[in-house]
């Protein structure tokens, strides 16, 4: 699984006023809010923010900056609640909806995403920033012709962008044009060979091609460049899974959830020990909590069903194995579909 999203505005404004009017107070603590962004100070920033809007709680600007700290800090809840005030306060402000858009990504409610970035892409057309993030929320739909669409349209506004073409061909390997996404990866990679996911997607691609250690090389190469990334952490786990090495999957996934609570794909593949350890409740609740997680994982409907069998639930099973299919999994044996009939 890959992992690029635009990152939220803050909105930098030169100021000037020499009286000490309200205004001028106002303007006083964004600029020393900014400058603090600017030097890190992230905890300053928000002070000097927070004192703007105890001076105007309508203060759109100093809203979206405070909304943006906690955005950068994975507060997204909190984040969100400073981005519908600003909206609130200035319905036309275009950085605010998309950074609410980048918002909602996170928290998983791509449809209300969509929605702001629609609202940007009609007022600013040309925002090859705001395709772009448009085509990983498509993806995440499984919505895929929309999502190539999106990355044809950021790269035709913005040139050549490496994480732009990456995504378009991370979305043939999700239409299983697994060559196809192959080429364009080692072309991308000819231009830029630091870029990471190019080698995770690699990886992922000789995984699906069960050419595990092929794709245990490409994955250490995308490690090797992002030691700490939770996402290639847990495709290595996979890895591992399916080459029934259960410690060293487990010690990646493990570590993957510890720097990334939130992943709903680390908790598919905890499930997927479990099932292979044949300790089928773990495996039925981690799988579970994926599925509630992100109903669009990868074959979550197949391995939680294989949870609900062993553990003696057939029906909820075969409701699963229906999902399965449905999803275009392409993981049911004759005999389970036997099962089922």
């Amino acid at each position: 699984m890959m992992r690029k999203y635009g990152v939220p505005f803050i909105l930098f404004t030169i100021l000037f006023s020499c009286s000490e009017s309200k205004e001028s107070r106002l303007q006083n603590f964004l600029i020393k809010g900014n400058f603090a962004v600017k030097e890190n100070h992230f905890e300053q920033a928000i002070y000097y923010y927070a004192e703007a809007i105890k001076l105007e709680p309508c203060y759109a600007d100093a809203l979206n900056n405070l909304g943006t700290i906690y955005f950068n800090q994975g507060k997204w809840d909190k984040a969100l609640e400073k981005y519908n005030k600003a909206i609130e306060c200035k319905p036309d402000f275009l950085n605010a909806y998309f950074n609410r858009a980048n918002t909602y990504y996170e928290l998983k409610e791509y449809y209300s995403a969509s929605h702001d970035l629609e609202k940007v892409i009609a007022t600013k057309p040309d925002t090859a920033i705001a395709y772009f993030t448009r085509g990983l929320i498509s993806t995440r739909l499984r919505e895929f012709d929309k999502a190539r669409q999106a990355f044809d349209k950021a790269i035709q506004l913005d040139g050549e962008k490496t994480e732009y073409l990456v995504n378009r061909a991370t979305v043939k390997f999700y239409e299983k044009q697994f060559d196809q996404s192959e080429a364009e990866l080692l072309e991308v990679l000819k231009k830029d060979s630091t870029e990471s996911n190019i080698y995770n997607t690699l990886s992922m691609i000789e995984t699906e091609r069960k050419n595990y250690e092929k794709a245990l090389i490409w994955v250490n190469k995308a490690l090797t460049h992002s030691p700490k990334e939770p996402y290639f952490l847990n495709n290595r786990g996979y890895v591992y899974l399916s080459l029934n090495d259960l410690v060293k999957a487990q010690n990646d996934i493990d570590t993957s959830i510890g720097l990334d609570p939130y992943n709903g794909w680390a908790y598919r593949n905890k499930g997927i020990f479990y099932l292979m350890t044949k300790e089928y409740a773990s495996a039925e609740r981690l799988l579970a909590q994926a599925l509630d997680m992100d109903p669009f994982i990868d074959k979550i409907h197949f391995y939680y069903g294989m949870a609900l069998l062993n553990a003696g639930k057939q029906k909820e099973a075969c409701t699963q194995f229906h999902l399965s299919e449905e999803a275009g999994d392409k993981m049911l044996t004759v005999d389970l579909i036997k099962k089922c009939k």
